[in-house]
């Protein structure tokens, strides 16, 4: 799996702090994030350190970084993060399906298939896009939900891997986002 992000894309993201952004591969692995999405996604779950992987910018050798994938399907965080769960579980499968090298994706199906169970199996044969729209998040720290827009803009066929930015979908969400990176860790860039 394609895990080096080069620091040119790294500079890209720096500029767009403190928009929420991230740079994931097609697995999902959270690779390098902003500050602001350190802050969107504080309390949901998505990049708490456990078994098995380390928050983007964790220790050298510190585990796995946080993936998406497995966060939708497997934390049951998951669900009550995202009110419109199952368009972001269509999202991420069809993702799957269009991005990584035959190998990588055989070998990410077969180990997250047991545990992910019935729900992303019966969308692995699914080939037809998703459903997109607005991505509804709730934020423990916020007393309404996000609406997200996401612009997704493809890397180098090499690097497999995609710079997504979350941009407020309405006034609400933006007031929350400045509020969240004003009482948020510092703003700084993290890489796994």
């Amino acid at each position: 799996r394609s895990r080096q992000v080069r620091p040119r894309v790294l500079d890209v993201l720096r500029q767009l702090e403190p928009t929420a952004a991230l740079v994931t591969n097609r697995l999902g692995d959270v690779l390098a994030c902003t500050a602001g999405f350190r802050a969107v996604m504080a309390g949901t779950g998505l990049l708490d350190a456990g078994p098995g992987h380390a928050e983007p910018g964790g220790e050298p050798g510190g585990g796995e970084p946080a993936n998406l994938t497995r966060f939708v399907f497997t934390d049951p965080r998951a669900r009550d993060a995202f009110p419109d769960w199952d368009q972001l579980a269509d999202e991420l499968v069809f993702s799957l399906w269009l991005g990584p090298s035959v190998a990588s994706y055989e070998w990410f199906r077969a180990e997250l298939a047991p545990v992910a169970g019935p729900e992303f199996t019966r969308r692995l044969g699914r080939h037809l896009p998703p459903a997109t729209g607005p991505l509804r998040m709730r934020h423990p720290a916020v007393g309404h939900d996000l609406r997200w827009h996401r612009e997704t803009l493809e890397l180098s066929a090499l690097d497999e891997q995609q710079l997504v930015i979350y941009l407020p979908a309405d006034q609400p969400t933006s007031q929350a986002l400045a509020r969240l990176i004003e009482t948020g860790q510092p703003r700084t860039l993290r890489v796994s």
